[in-house]
C-alpha cells in the first residue's frame, strides 16, 4: 500500500509491502515542492463501510451535534500540516475517534470542513494527522 503527504513542503512517499516500509524523504527520490502548494490526490478515499466502527460513531456525533466523549473535540483544525486543501482558519474542525485500549485520545481522528454538523467533507487520519483519507459514502 503506497501512502504520500507533504512534510515540510516535501511530497513523501511510503510504500509498504508485506509489512516493510520503504519511504522516500528529504534528499532522497522525493520532489520539493513550495509550501503553499496543493498536490491534487494527496488524500485518499475511504468508504464509510471502510471505517473503524468508532469512526462511524464519531461520525454520527458530528452529524448530531454531539455530545463529544472529548473537551477538544469540536475544536479548530489548523491544517498546519498542510495536507488538507487551504482553507481560511476555521473551517476545518477535529474529532476524536476513540481507540479500543488507549489510555488516551489515541491517534486518530476526522477532520471536517464547512458547517459544523456537516459531514460531507470529511477526512479520516489513523497516524495523527500524517496521512488523511476523504471519507465518501
Amino acid at each position: 500500500m503506497a501512502r504520500r503527504w507533504l512534510r515540510n513542503g516535501v511530497l513523501v512517499a511510503v510504500l509498504s509491502v508485506g509489512g516493510l516500509c520503504s519511504g522516500f524523504a528529504p534528499g532522497a527520490a522525493s520532489v520539493a515542492f513550495g509550501r503553499d502548494v496543493t498536490v491534487p490526490g494527496s488524500t485518499d478515499t475511504v468508504a464509510v463501510a471502510q471505517l473503524p466502527p468508532e469512526a462511524v460513531k464519531t461520525l454520527n456525533l458530528i452529524a448530531a451535534g454531539g455530545p463529544y466523549p472529548y473537551e477538544k473535540d469540536g475544536v479548530v483544525f489548523g491544517n498546519r500540516e498542510r495536507l488538507l486543501p487551504p482553507r481560511q482558519r476555521g473551517y476545518y474542525h477535529e474529532y476524536t475517534v476513540p481507540t479500543p485500549r488507549a489510555h488516551n485520545r489515541g491517534a486518530r481522528r476526522i477532520v471536517c470542513g464547512g458547517p459544523l454538523r456537516r459531514t460531507d467533507n470529511c477526512f479520516y487520519s489513523d497516524d495523527h494527522y500524517a496521512s488523511f483519507n476523504r471519507i465518501i459514502e
